[in-house]
């Protein structure tokens, strides 16, 4: 499976939308995540990876903020309060969700 990044980005345009599920597998969703204007994300009630595909923001997840840029990865447990902010026009971010309801097991 291929997920190439300017032909999701075209479909998100297509569709309209700001985000997009492009593949599923087992506990795996894939997706693509363009915010505009504002990040109103809720916390998810998955685990999620997050790998920025374009652009620059600075993420603040439970009141800890980083700067990100193309190629970065971000961890986020289930029930975490995050988001992104002062992004770039360009910005746009693979979004894994994986595990079960409530994330998996911390170490």
């Amino acid at each position: 499976m291929k997920l190439g990044l300017n032909e999701s980005l075209a479909r998100l345009d297509y569709e309209g939308t700001l985000f997009m599920t492009l593949f599923r597998h087992g506990s795996l969703d894939v997706e693509l995540y363009r915010p505009r204007v504002e990040d109103k994300q809720k916390p998810h009630t998955r685990d999620e990876v997050y790998v920025i595909a374009t652009g620059t923001s600075r993420f603040v997840v439970d009141g800890r903020e980083c700067s990100v840029t193309a190629g970065d990865a971000l961890f986020v447990a289930a029930h975490a309060e995050h988001r992104f902010v002062g992004f770039s026009d360009d910005f746009s971010t693979w979004v894994f969700f994986y595990g079960p309801e409530g994330g998996e097991p911390g170490e």
